[in-house]
């Protein structure tokens, strides 16, 4: 008889529900994820069980697990082909659970963690996972490949261009209806396009997600219809040239276009809704969405003189005034309602400003808004902008005479600092 074999709690994440927005990988901080062109995939050599990307998780695809015996844990390689997570094995080929975890402390890829994975650790040991205490209840997953539908199809009723013309940066503001088909969302939730066609493998794309641009009573209020903020992609992080294939899809659609629509998703980067609740919103490009969506209800709110104080504050950054996205909407509105700040980058002949810089440029003012309970801070955007708001948070904390240390792990755990960056 052969001796018993070993066994772990694999971690695995479900190709079909995952929709690839990469908040796993970047909150792992030891390096166990990784991707490629169709699947996120958790190395078992690596992983130490630590728990710390389930809860940031927007679909829930992160959280399954496969006993397996250790000889016979799947490869990356086996992952990244997967359509589907593999059945559980017959229990006789399970005998003995291991519970310990490895220890990270001997794992010579965590040992060697360096500057490149730091905004990675940035964003666990800051973000908050929850959301704030008075957010309205988030609906989730209601479709999606492993709900009672599938998917919802939804029409497109406009199709606007919301930067100055140039390849390079082409930003549309897309709005579509779902009819009478229920499609509950909040502001700070996402949901996933599925493109149409098949992929160089000859299967289904699948899903991109999208932040949502519109407020909880839709584009125009009481329709059934939502946002959406997307760029259309021509080149790769690196500079290569690609086409993008769901923002492409989406930026050349047509007004009564038919789309493949799947969520909501989101649970923690949600916005507060009691009285006196101060909101600080800091974002760069299409990273703008979730806070169009805040800074419109309360613009809604006011209007109909339901809002009980609470400051808006706006950081936000692009190369130049042309690649903003909504610029000259947020021109018009009130300085009374929403304090705006502009980063440019890349604009001739003048210093290059990210919206770090402008951060500490209004120390005092934010100073006094941290000292404030009732203050909640978003951070949208590019994975790079990361660690420079953190940095900027700490200088500013330090100069109200508050300690950062404490500070943060009070953001943190009251559902106060919220970092979702790509």
């Amino acid at each position: 008889m052969n001796a018993p074999s070993e066994v772990i709690q694999q971690h695995l994440i479900d190709p079909e529900v995952c929709i690839r927005c990469n908040t796993c990988e970047a909150t792992c901080p030891i390096g166990a994820i990784s991707h490629d062109d169709r699947n996120y995939v958790v190395d078992a050599s690596i992983c130490n069980l630590c728990m710390a990307c389930i809860s940031p998780c927007p679909t829930g695809s992160i959280d399954n697990w496969r006993k397996v015996p250790v000889s016979k844990t799947y490869s990356l390689k086996e992952q990244l082909l997967w359509d589907e997570l593999p059945s559980e094995l017959p229990d006789d080929q399970v005998i003995v659970l291991v519970k310990a975890p490895v220890n990270a402390s001997t794992n010579p890829k965590e040992q060697n963690v360096g500057t490149e994975l730091q905004p990675l650790i940035q964003q666990t040991q800051y973000g908050s996972v929850i959301p704030p205490w008075s957010a309205a209840h988030p609906y989730i997953n209601m479709y999606g490949p492993k709900s009672h539908h599938k998917s919802i199809t939804a029409t497109v009723t406009g199709n606007v261009r919301v930067t100055e013309v140039g390849k390079e940066n082409d930003t549309h503001h897309i709005v579509l209806d779902f009819g009478k088909t229920p499609f509950p969302v909040l502001e700070g939730q996402s949901l996933g396009i599925i493109p149409p066609g098949v992929d160089q493998y000859g299967k289904a794309h699948y899903a991109r997600m999208y932040s949502i641009a519109s407020p909880r009573d839709g584009e125009r209020p009481s329709y059934n219809n939502v946002s959406l903020t997307i760029k259309r992609v021509l080149e790769n992080r690196a500079g290569l040239p690609v086409k993008g294939v769901a923002s492409n899809f989406m930026c050349d659609l047509k007004v009564g276009d038919s789309v493949q629509v799947i969520g909501p998703f989101g649970t923690s980067f949600l916005m507060p809704n009691h009285a006196n609740s101060n909101i600080i919103m800091i974002c760069t490009g299409t990273g703008s969405a979730p806070m169009r969506a805040m800074t419109e209800w309360r613009r809604r709110q006011s209007k109909l003189g339901q809002l009980e104080g609470g400051k808006l504050m706006l950081f936000f950054g692009a190369r130049t005034q042309e690649e903003l996205p909504y610029f000259g909407p947020l021109q018009n509105l009130p300085k009374d309602f929403i304090d705006t700040n502009f980063a440019f980058s890349r604009t001739p002949n003048q210093d290059k400003k990210y919206v770090q810089d402008l951060m500490l440029e209004r120390t005092g003012d934010i100073g006094e808004l941290l000292k404030d309970h009732n203050t909640f801070i978003y951070v949208c955007g590019l994975k790079q902008m990361e660690s420079g708001v953190i940095e900027s948070l700490q200088h500013i904390a330090n100069q109200a005479g508050l300690s950062w240390e404490s500070l943060s792990e009070t953001l943190k755990n009251e559902g106060r600092l919220h970092l979702e960056t790509y």
